[in-house]
């Protein structure tokens, strides 16, 4: 990393109450935690970091160490000198770095509102860069994509490949006696209930929490849970969900699971990526081939209106064997038809 990181006359002086860190354009405060050698990042590089993001409440407002990847994306032109963009092109691959940017700049400079109920003067970033993608000169786009797609192939591969063993061991660690249906999903019933169970068309009213295999939460529909996890989200109305179920308006895990649990009882779902987001996972969220955990209580079920028009009729979850037999008849007849 070259050592000109955002420096002004007075780059070299501790600012006041703010230990170890020094100031940069845009009144961004900034750390450097280790300096690797190597090119800076620059607009159009394809980057993958890791971080944290977090109020001087200490509150992590997001973090890719709970969805347990690195985020990647093309880095943009930045907004201005400061702000978050222009502060990771004054790094390079290998670098990690705090920065704290000034929320009210941000705010007055993207013409986004300071989020509700914000702490502090500053939002806190921690990163460290992974990789870096600098397209080369005269290189082609396509040979750039190129390169760029058989890295993250590669960690994709590498994810597909660890996953059953990590599903696995989950289940061995929690020590669960889980029931695994064809499809690929586990599941156990942990609070009984005598209620009826939904069918296809009916509404399941519940609440949950998922996590990832590492613990850490990524969505709840209780208000404590998501405090307890730093996950509470002001203004987002915490209430149980009303899930229409076997129609595919949720993930096939849940289209499926809701189905074998009786009203008033709770249950655990461990489910394989292929019953989740799949090989394409949810941007920003969600990884390819990741495994997600719920804990589900069915508070309710209301009966869908016999004299409604019925809903089509869920489409049985495929096996993983049925699913590769499925690929390799599409890409046959994709073929076919060149």
């Amino acid at each position: 990393m070259k050592k000109k990181l955002m420096l002004l006359a007075v780059a070299a002086i501790t600012i006041a109450g703010c230990k170890n860190f020094k100031q940069g354009d845009g009144g961004t405060l900034y750390s450097i935690v280790e300096d690797k050698t190597g090119p800076l990042i620059k607009e159009g590089d394809i980057i993958s970091l890791n971080g944290v993001i977090k109020n001087e409440g200490d509150s992590v407002l997001s973090s890719t160490y709970d969805a347990g990847h690195p985020a990647s994306f093309a880095v943009p032109k930045f907004q201005f000198k400061g702000d978050l963009m222009w502060a990771l092109q004054q790094l390079s691959e290998g670098d990690s770095a705090v920065f704290k940017i000034n929320v009210d700049t941000v705010a007055k400079k993207s013409g986004q509102p300071k989020p509700p109920g914000f702490k502090g003067k500053y939002y806190i970033y921690s990163l460290r860069i992974v990789k870096v993608f600098s397209k080369q000169k005269n290189e082609a786009d396509s040979v750039f994509q190129k390169r760029v797609s058989a890295y993250f192939k590669d960690l994709s591969d590498k994810a597909k490949n660890e996953e059953p063993a990590n599903i696995k061991k989950y289940i061995a660690d929690k020590k669960l006696a889980v029931t695994t249906t064809p499809s690929g999903l586990n599941y156990v019933i942990t609070t009984p209930g005598n209620g009826p169970k939904p069918a296809v068309g009916d509404t399941a009213i519940v609440n949950y929490t998922g996590t990832f295999l590492n613990g850490k939460v990524f969505d709840t529909s209780i208000e404590a849970e998501a405090k307890k996890a730093n996950k509470f989200q002001p203004g987002r109305p915490y209430a149980p969900a009303h899930i229409t179920v076997g129609v595919h308006s949720v993930i096939p895990g849940w289209d499926e699971g809701l189905q074998l649990m009786p009203k008033g009882s709770k249950a655990t779902f461990v489910i394989p990526s292929i019953l989740g987001y799949g090989e394409q996972g949810m941007q920003g969220a969600i990884s390819p081939f990741t495994p997600l955990v719920f804990e589900i209580e069915m508070i309710d079920v209301k009966h869908a209106d016999p004299n409604a028009p019925k809903p089509a009729a869920a489409q049985q979850s495929l096996t993983p064997e049925q699913m590769q037999q499925l690929k390799a008849q599409m890409q046959q007849a994709q073929k076919a038809k060149k």
